[in-house]
């Protein structure tokens, strides 16, 4: 069994280097198509371990996991909630200036009333009489809107108060190991953790002692905080495997595991669950329907990864 490959899930996005020199980089010692597999691995283990002495940035030890995100539908509520809000501030500008103004026309219409002046013909007064009227009408008219927008937010804000109050609360993340071989095919396990966001480097070794083949020669993963732990440079000595990381941001070097993963999660998309249990019997199901069925991508088209083990054995 030449390798299994686990994921993480994790992605990172980096600015794109500006340098038009060609690239240098560990995986090119996979064009030496005339070197055996497991010398080429050697020689990409130790080249990777090279690169990532001199380029890999410090990092915090104990260092606390990033926090779970919301699940898109309060996410969204959340989102509406702070739109409502941005448009209650500028509604709240809007009438500060309108105020402002209507304050000026009456302190100027009070000054010209106090000030002395002659006697003024019948036809100007009326006008004038008539334009304050006017005035008056149209600041009542402006209240009575005022007041008809506020009751239209307040009748908004409980609307979506009630529907986050109504929606699911999450008390805790699941998260799922996917162990696959590269080989085969085969899914090997597919662990589940319910401390989720917060799993440990030692959980996810307890989970690979007890999934991971006798005759593993390499471990291929991402470089996620669990794999990059001294616990789990541990098991790959008591193990006696080689830790093949791939290259950072480059999820497509460990392709077929995210594959896997891609396959899990649409099969999962109308599947319904409601407790860490029923996931794992979902899960049990998915794999052994997963190792039965034919797959393209091994080598004898038209076998399932069991099918394509047995053969391998056998030869």
């Amino acid at each position: 069994m030449p390798a299994v490959s686990g994921s993480s899930g994790r992605l990172v996005v980096e600015r794109a280097s500006d340098h038009a020199t060609d690239p240098s980089y560990p995986g090119q010692v996979f064009g030496e198509l005339d070197r055996p597999y497991a010398e080429v691995m050697q020689a990409f283990v130790a080249a990777s371990h090279a690169g990532s002495a001199e380029t890999a940035p410090a990092q915090a030890v104990g260092a606390a996991p990033a926090p779970a995100e919301l699940p898109p539908t309060a996410r969204a509520l959340r989102q509406a909630q702070a739109e409502l809000r941005a448009a209650r501030r500028q509604l709240r500008e809007r009438r500060k200036h309108e105020d402002a103004a209507w304050r000026a026309v009456r302190n100027e219409r009070r000054a010209a009333a106090a000030a002395p002046a002659g006697p003024l013909k019948r036809g100007v007064a009326a006008a004038q009489a008539a334009q304050g009227r006017a005035l008056r009408a149209q600041r009542r008219q402006q209240r009575r809107q005022r007041a008809r927008e506020d009751a239209e937010w307040r009748a908004a804000r409980q609307a979506l108060r009630e529907r986050v109050a109504c929606s699911p609360i999450i008390t805790a993340w699941i998260a799922i190991l996917v162990i696959t071989d590269n080989c085969t095919r085969q899914c090997l396990g597919v662990p589940l953790f319910v401390a989720g966001a917060r799993v440990t480097a030692e959980m996810v070794v307890a989970a690979l002692r007890a999934l991971l083949p006798d005759a593993l020669q390499f471990l291929i993963s991402d470089r996620g905080v669990h794999f990059t732990a001294q616990v789990f440079a541990q098991l790959a000595r008591e193990e006696g495997f080689i830790h093949v990381v791939i290259a950072r941001h480059r999820p497509q070097s460990n392709g077929i595991a995210e594959r896997f993963v891609r396959t899990l999660k649409e099969w999962l998309a109308d599947k319904v669950w409601t407790s860490d249990h029923e996931l794992a019997v979902l899960l049990a199901q998915f794999r052994a329907d997963y190792n039965d069925r034919p797959h393209q991508g091994v080598g004898i088209p038209g076998l399932s990864p069991n099918e394509f083990a047995g053969r391998i054995w056998l030869m």
